[in-house]
């Protein structure tokens, strides 16, 4: 349980140091800053949850949206407790710190901060952060987990 905490507290502050780094030194006077041909930083704020879904719920909106966040890293945190296998303690860390993070900007700042933002020839992926990042990966290594190296009939 102890490696996926570290991970989960890794994620939340790497998260919220590189969020207040580009809001405040990189994007600072500038509404984005182009990197790369495919790559830009923005200054996206997100008051929904993935791609702005339920984005129009004003305050008790963030509420919801944060209690539900706490309910699934208090169950996450839960499954951790349990889990035996170190790639599944570092994934779920992962989601746990991803979530942890955004909630943090919903407490503190009233929406999540985005700013990664790739696009080619004219489409983009809609802006995301750290979190996000670690919440994707995470989740993406409970499934190939859980797909590939999880035994068939192996019980938790």
């Amino acid at each position: 349980m102890l490696i996926g905490l570290i991970i989960a507290a890794v994620v939340v502050a790497l998260d919220q140091l590189s969020k207040y780094w580009v809001l405040n030194y990189i994007l600072a006077t500038y509404p984005y800053v182009k990197i790369t041909s495919f790559f830009d930083f923005v200054n996206a704020w997100n008051t929904g949850v993935s791609f702005s879904m339920f984005s129009s719920n004003g305050s008790w909106g963030t509420v919801v949206l944060c209690v539900m966040a706490l309910v699934i890293v208090a169950m996450l945190l839960w499954w951790l407790r349990k889990e035996k296998v170190l790639l599944m303690q570092v994934a779920l860390g992962m989601v746990i710190g991803g979530a942890v993070g955004n909630v943090v900007d919903r407490i503190r700042l009233g929406a999540v901060f985005d700013f990664l933002d790739f696009h080619v020839s004219g489409y983009h992926w809609p802006a995301f952060n750290l979190a996000d990042s670690a919440i994707c990966v995470g989740a993406a290594l409970i499934l190939i987990h859980s797909l590939f190296f999880e035994k068939k009939g192996e019980k938790k």
